[in-house]
């Protein structure tokens, strides 16, 4: 949902952009809301056919199309093979990504605004949002390069 407004229900956003409540849309925006980490389509999926059996992976991929164009969740690229997907945070955060074994860490810094400011000023940029991904080793795989 979009940054600074107060947060709608799925049903409010849904009947908003004009698209059918569903049982299954419900469902998805729920289990992306609930979940840790950042889940994948195919992730998504197993999820939601373990409440749902007869839900397929064709109705999650559309549901995130869906999502992603009412400004619901945000579509994230850690690496070339999948997409990510998170609802959309109230505030702006950034992404630690173990490039070991896939954790993503979200956090936020005081030194963003600042740089997003600088750089803006530099460029003559009115920047809006920084979008950070961070790469590198988790504490547990730096632990196992160093054994």
């Amino acid at each position: 949902m979009p940054r600074g407004k107060a947060i709608r229900s799925v049903k409010q956003v849904l009947r908003e952009g004009q698209q059918r409540v569903t049982s299954q849309r419900v469902l998805l925006w729920d289990l992306l809301r609930q979940g840790k980490g950042h889940l994948d389509a195919d992730e998504l999926y197993r999820q939601a056919r373990d409440r749902s059996p007869r839900i397929s992976l064709s109705t999650v991929y559309r549901a995130l199309r869906l999502f992603k164009e009412l400004g619901m969740v945000e579509e994230l690229h850690f690496d070339e093979g999948h997409h990510h997907y998170e609802g959309k945070a109230p505030r702006e955060h950034y992404h630690l990504v173990c490039t070991s074994c896939g954790q993503v860490v979200e956090f936020t810094s005081p030194l963003v605004s600042r740089l997003k400011a600088r750089v803006g000023q530099a460029q003559g940029f009115q920047v809006q949002v920084a979008d950070i991904h961070l790469h590198g080793l988790c504490p547990s795989c730096q632990k196992k390069v160093q054994r």
